[in-house]
């Protein structure tokens, strides 16, 4: 049973995420346009509710792991927008120097533990890093959002394994929008539920949420991320949603039924959640003024990008794991 826990003070605080998020991915989209933000972008618009209301319900300490349509999750964890946005252009500003780009968006003091590229790749980070706090014994949980696609993933299934048997404090939530690239997920899979309708082959309930519903989002994941702190083990969201866009910048989305694009752009999580704010008493003047604060960071941090440098060609050899040879062994 999920419970629902909602005050003025956390509602305003999950509407502003999803703005902070909505507004920041659509300036990136017009950068992208522009010519500023180099190479592809995934974005999540349309996907905010889930980020906000996750992000809201984690302790400072606790790590989120994300596939490469993981900007929201970066940004409501705590990283500075101008730094997310100026990795994306490849400068010098960026989170990661402005040489890791927008699959690869990191900031480990924030507890956002890097955004994975190699489609299901972080399942089982996620599970390491899980068991690490065990042994540690420092009460964190880490959180991991993939895509439905992942569930077809070899990886998805030994992290579910891996991380039930030894019940460590690990969500993994899936966001299942519908559509794995342009394949409809419910082509290549012979349950409706990608994620929910196998939980139970890892003795995990099936749990599905509304993720365009900010409140039940927080809810559900208040639920399991407290599960995972107190020693209950690890839990299986599936938290349906649709994407706004296509898959990535090349991706025109033409592969969607219009009337089903229709209806899920009319159920936006902002438009429903301003409208049940607005319902509960909150003043238009307060949401109002939330969206111009959320516009002027956006603004001031797509001049801080305007204005950064590519990064330093003497950086091209810093950060690295290893240099080709054999000394990191020792």
């Amino acid at each position: 049973m999920v419970t629902v826990v909602t005050t003025p003070d956390l509602r305003l605080t999950l509407y502003r995420g999803m703005v902070r998020a909505r507004y920041f991915e659509q300036r990136v989209y017009d950068l992208f346009l522009e010519g500023i933000v180099k190479g592809t972008t995934h974005l999540g618009l349309g996907q905010e509710a889930v980020a906000a209301g996750f992000a809201a319900a984690m302790h400072p300490g606790d790590m989120t792991f994300c596939t490469y349509r993981g900007h929201n999750h970066t940004l409501l964890r705590g990283a500075p927008m101008g730094a997310l946005i100026g990795e994306m252009a490849g400068r010098s500003i960026g989170i990661c120097g402005g040489k890791g780009g927008s699959m690869h968006l990191t900031d480990v003091p924030k507890g956002a533990m890097g955004s994975y590229a190699i489609v299901g790749a972080h399942l089982p980070i996620a599970a390491g890093a899980a068991w690490a706090a065990v042994v540690r014994k420092t009460g964190q949980v880490a959180v991991c959002f993939f895509g439905d696609g992942a569930t077809n993933i070899g990886a998805f299934h030994e992290a579910l394994n891996f991380a039930a048997i030894w019940r460590l404090p690990v969500v993994f939530v899936c966001e299942n929008n519908l559509y794995m690239e342009y394949t409809p997920i419910s082509a290549v899979i012979p349950v409706e539920h990608p994620a929910a309708d196998r939980a139970r082959s890892y003795g995990l309930p099936p749990l599905i949420v509304d993720g365009n519903d900010a409140d039940a989002v927080h809810a559900m994941a208040t639920d399991v991320i407290e599960l995972a702190r107190r020693g209950g083990g690890p839990s299986l969201v599936e938290a349906k949603t649709y994407r706004h866009k296509g898959h990535s910048r090349a991706d025109p989305g033409t592969y969607r039924p219009q009337h089903e694009v229709e209806a899920w752009l009319a159920y936006d999580p902002l438009r429903i959640y301003r409208d049940r704010l607005l319902e509960a008493g909150i003043a238009a003047s307060t949401l109002d003024q939330i969206e111009r604060e959320s516009m002027s960071e956006v603004d001031d941090a797509t001049e801080q990008v305007r204005n950064a440098s590519p990064p330093d060609p003497a950086t091209l050899e810093t950060d690295l794991w290893a240099d080709g040879g054999s000394s990191w062994r020792n």
